[in-house]
């Protein structure tokens, strides 16, 4: 396992985030964690990558615990995608070429200038090289904060909410290249996503949160009626095209 949190709870002040949270993920394995707003998705991504302490409980990355590991050393496993990023005068290029800042000892080196361009290619980026990022639209923006992260070679990468601010083509463009990479480099990945359809599409295995504990653990099977109106209070159907499940509200 690559990932392993054991017995993680986290708190703002008394009122508890999260609740005795365990599970492992496996090399080149998505993970989608599910659940409605407040549930302590963003906050678990947080204490993973040492943004935020937990109370208790172990967080390992490669059998290493991560409060052992300084932040230079953490980086260079752990790659980050916020909710919400701003954009900056700063060329896009430049922007992504950032998120090898981790790998630089003196200088930028022609491999990272190649990375950096190798991405900005996989994501449909390059016409925006010398664009400044406040110049971007917020969908544009994110795409440069992901290709940021996938520069770094992480060997864990988290995204908050990948298709935040992204039209329909660019959900579908955007998961299916970060799915690509990430399989081809077997990269493991946990993403935080509110589209089940999206999740189902493009996940492996998923985990369910309701009040700060999970709820359910597994694979497609957890996806089910009862277990989306039981965490989100809403009646489904949950149907099947061309051998992909698909949530359809009653």
């Amino acid at each position: 396992m690559i990932l392993s949190v054991d017995g993680v709870e986290f708190a703002y002040k008394s009122r508890k985030i999260l609740n005795n949270i365990k599970f492992e993920v496996k090399k080149g394995e998505v993970v989608s964690i599910l659940g409605i707003n407040g549930a302590g998705k963003s906050t678990l991504l947080k204490c993973i990558n040492k943004i935020l302490k937990p109370k208790r409980g172990t967080i390992l990355i490669d059998n290493f615990d991560i409060n052992k590991l300084d932040n230079y050393v953490l980086a260079k496993r752990v790659g980050y995608v916020p909710q919400r990023a701003e954009g900056n005068y700063m060329t896009v290029f430049d922007a992504v070429l950032l998120g090898r800042k981790p790998h630089i000892k003196w200088e930028v080196s022609e491999r990272d200038i190649e990375l950096t361009h190798k991405v900005l290619k996989l994501m449909n980026l390059e016409d925006y090289a010398l664009r400044y990022t406040n110049e971007l639209s917020g969908g544009e923006l994110q795409k440069v904060i992901i290709a940021r992260a996938l520069v770094q070679e992480p060997q864990i990468l988290l995204i908050d909410e990948p298709t935040n601010n992204l039209d329909l083509k660019n959900q579908l463009e955007v998961m299916r290249i970060v799915r690509d990479i990430l399989k081809s480099q077997n990269i493991a990945s946990i993403v935080v996503m509110h589209d089940l359809n999206l999740a189902l599409r493009f996940s492996d295995k998923f985990i369910m949160l309701k009040d700060g504990k999970i709820f359910a653990e597994g694979g497609k099977e957890v996806i089910s009626p009862e277990n989306i109106e039981e965490v989100y209070g809403v009646r489904v159907h949950v149907d099947e095209y061309k051998g992909i499940p698909i949530v359809v509200p009653i």
